[in-house]
C-alpha cells in the first residue's frame, strides 16, 4: 500500500496542484505558482527516502511551497457576496497543501503528530491533495461553469465535508462519518454538474470524455468513502485501508482529479474573477 500511496501523492504534487493553479489564472498567484515545482519535486523525492533528516528537509521545502499558497490565499481581496461560495472552495483548496505538508514533515521525521500512526499521516497527505485541493477547486469552478444554487451548494458542502472529516480525526468517528456524508453530497453534485456540462456544452470529444470520466468516477468512489466511514463508526464490515487506497484512492486521484484538471484545462475554464469558459 505504501508504494501505491506514494505514487498517488506524487501525482498530486507534480500534476494535480500545478494544473489547478493554472486554472486559477490569477497573476497574484505567480510567485506561488513558480516556486511550486521546486517544492513538489522535493516533496515527491522525500516520499521514497528512508525517514530521517534528509527526507524531512526535502519535505520542509515542499512545505515552503504550501506556505506560499497560504500567503496567496490570505492576500486575496474580499469577494462580492455572490462569489462567497466559490471563494470558500478556493481558499479550502489553497490551504489544503499546508495540512498535507504538516503531515508529511511529521511522517518523514518519524514523529507521531497528534498521536496518529505514521501510516495515517501518509494517507492524510494524499487526502488533502485530492479531497482537499482538487475537489474543492473543481467545486469552486462549477460556480463559473454552471452558476446557480446547485453549484453554490457544492462549493460550500465540499469544503464543509472536508473540514468535518478533518475534525473527526481528532474527535469521534461519528463526526468523520458526518463529514463523509456531507462531502459525498457535495461531490455527487459536482459530478452531476460536470456530467451535464460534458454532455451538452463540449464540442471536443476528448475533452467531453475526460470530463465524463471525472464525473462518473465520483458516483462509485464516494460510495466507498461512505462505506468505510460507516464501518469505522459502527463496527460493520467495511473495506480495509489498503483496499480503499487501491480503489477509492486510485479512482479519485486518476479518474476524478487528473482527468478533471486536464479536461477543464482543455475546455478553457478558469476561476479568475470575471472569466468563464471560452
Amino acid at each position: 500500500m505504501r508504494v501505491l500511496v506514494n505514487l498517488l501523492v506524487a501525482v498530486g504534487m507534480l500534476v494535480v496542484v500545478p494544473a489547478g493553479l493554472r486554472l486559477l489564472a490569477d497573476p497574484a498567484a505567480e510567485v506561488a505558482r513558480r516556486f511550486w515545482p521546486v517544492g513538489a519535486i522535493a516533496g515527491a523525492v522525500s516520499l521514497w527516502l528512508p525517514r530521517g533528516p534528509v527526507a524531512t528537509a526535502l519535505a520542509t521545502i515542499y512545505a515552503i511551497g504550501a506556505a506560499l499558497l497560504c500567503a496567496y490565499a490570505v492576500s486575496r481581496p474580499i469577494r462580492p457576496r455572490r462569489e462567497w461560495p466559490a471563494e470558500a472552495a478556493v481558499l479550502t483548496a489553497l490551504i489544503s497543501p499546508a495540512i498535507a505538508a504538516s503531515a508529511l514533515i511529521a511522517e518523514r521525521a518519524g514523529y507521531h503528530l497528534f498521536g496518529f500512526e505514521l501510516g495515517v499521516l501518509v494517507l492524510t497527505v494524499a487526502h488533502f491533495h485530492f479531497a482537499g485541493f482538487a475537489a474543492a477547486l473543481i467545486a469552486g469552478l462549477q460556480t463559473r461553469i454552471a452558476p446557480g444554487r446547485a453549484a453554490d451548494a457544492a462549493a460550500l458542502t465540499v469544503p464543509a465535508g472536508t473540514l468535518l472529516v478533518f475534525v473527526g480525526y481528532f474527535t469521534a468517528e461519528a463526526v468523520e462519518l458526518a463529514g463523509a456524508l456531507v462531502l459525498t453530497a457535495g461531490m455527487w453534485t459536482v459530478g452531476w454538474l460536470i456530467w451535464r456540462y460534458s454532455r451538452t456544452s463540449v464540442p471536443d470529444r476528448l475533452t467531453a470524455t475526460l470530463l465524463g470520466v471525472s464525473a462518473a468516477v465520483l458516483a462509485v468512489s464516494m460510495v466507498l468513502a461512505v462505506s468505510w466511514a460507516l464501518g469505522e463508526a459502527t463496527g460493520l464490515p467495511h473495506p480495509s485501508l489498503a483496499w480503499m487506497a487501491a480503489t477509492h484512492g486510485v479512482a479519485n486521484a486518476l479518474g476524478f482529479a487528473v482527468c478533471g484538471m486536464v479536461g477543464w484545462r482543455r475546455a478553457g475554464a478558469y476561476l479568475a474573477p470575471g472569466r468563464n469558459v471560452r
